[in-house]
């Protein structure tokens, strides 16, 4: 007798659940990213008391790292190179919280903090729970 209702039913269910707000979590830090990382290449002068060469070396990071977290996957090409960017992005988050916190722009953390939490889940599923398999 064929039992419909096995346990290995709801797993996959929630592993779907899972791989869909991964595959969204990457989308928005990849979009985020490559705005942020954007602006600061096209604007350095903006921030005027910071040096214009460290600005291009964040937002040259930022748009690396928002292709990386996303292309990789998407062509299932070194697909591990996505949780290594967001790991990348969650470092730069911490730096970018410390440097708020420094100047008084406490305002800005809890931003930070909703960012960092989408960076972690994204490299914790896709190097622990859901990694994407790369092309054979």
């Amino acid at each position: 007798m064929s039992n419909n209702t096995s346990p290995t039913v709801f797993p996959r269910t929630r592993s779907k659940g899972l791989n869909i707000a991964l595959w969204i979590a990457q989308s928005f830090l990849a979009a985020l990213f490559l705005m942020s990382g954007s602006f600061k290449l096209a604007m350095p002068g903006m921030a005027k008391d910071m040096n214009v060469y460290l600005i291009y070396f964040i937002g040259t990071c930022e748009v690396l790292g928002g292709v990386g977290v996303l292309l990789p996957s998407i062509l299932r090409i070194k697909p591990v190179l996505a949780p290594v960017a967001a790991v990348g992005f969650s470092i730069i988050l911490v730096l970018a919280g410390i440097f708020h916190i420094s100047r008084g722009e406490a305002s800005h953390v809890p931003v930070i903090l909703v960012f960092l939490a989408i960076a972690v889940f994204v490299a914790w599923g896709r190097f622990k729970k859901i990694p994407i398999a790369p092309k054979n």
